[in-house]
């Protein structure tokens, strides 16, 4: 059989170059059944302010392709050019662009049989489901999305994708111990999906792939196959 084709989306801080090293173990684990490509999102970030929490868990220290090309898929403040997640704003910076980067990445790279989101990116995975439902992107065809550390934006214009819950299948991952994104933020995000599945772990803000997590990510992608 065929492995499935995944879209993987970074998070805040991060890039295609830097998630791909960072998810190196769900890559091992999984390699039978997906093929993970990766895209960059197209807004570099400004230097850390001391009070952005960086998305830095899961010892990310800048290597070779490392994080010393931040990128971001969106900022809530839009003079600051920063973000965070629980800043809640009118209106945000930037969005538009990475729906384009995406549907880019769809023509080029795809076709893709699901996305895969991690914190700013997996909020952002949400929205990109929200569009394809609403029939706002043809290029887009996902059939399923596995979202770790997602959210839903506290920014005011972005909750019309929150309307009505997402028929398509997900899987939401998060960790018990997360300091950046915390459980009951992800938690929340499950409500905006018709039948979630849920796969919790008990570390922070990471991509998980124990072994112990092999069995939940292979049932939920095998109904998929």
């Amino acid at each position: 059989m065929a492995p499935l084709r995944v879209l993987c989306v970074h998070g805040y801080r991060q890039n295609g170059c830097s998630f791909r090293e960072k998810t190196g173990a769900l890559r091992k684990l999984l390699k039978k059944q997906v093929e993970l490509v990766y895209v960059s999102a197209p807004h570099s970030v400004p230097q850390a302010s001391s009070d952005e929490a960086p998305e830095k868990e899961n010892g990310s220290v800048p290597g070779p392709g490392g994080d010393e090309d931040p990128k971001g898929w969106w900022f809530s403040d839009i003079q600051a050019r920063s973000f965070s997640a629980q800043q809640e704003c009118e209106a945000s910076l930037g969005l538009a662009e990475s729906v384009t980067a995406v549907r880019e990445a769809v023509k080029v790279q795809g076709p893709f049989d699901g996305i895969l989101g991690f914190s700013q990116g997996a909020a952002f995975v949400a929205m990109l489901c929200s569009l394809q439902e609403q029939k706002l992107e043809p290029e887009f065809s996902f059939r399923f999305a596995i979202l770790v550390a997602g959210f839903r934006s506290a920014c005011k214009e972005h909750q019309t994708f929150y309307s009505a819950p997402l028929q398509i299948p997900s899987l939401h991952v998060f960790g018990l111990e997360d300091r950046v994104i915390p459980d009951s933020m992800s938690r929340e995000l499950l409500t905006s999906f018709q039948d979630p599945q849920v796969l919790t772990h008990p570390g922070g803000h990471f991509v998980p792939a124990a072994s112990a997590h092999r069995q939940t990510y292979q049932d939920f992608l095998k109904m998929l196959q």
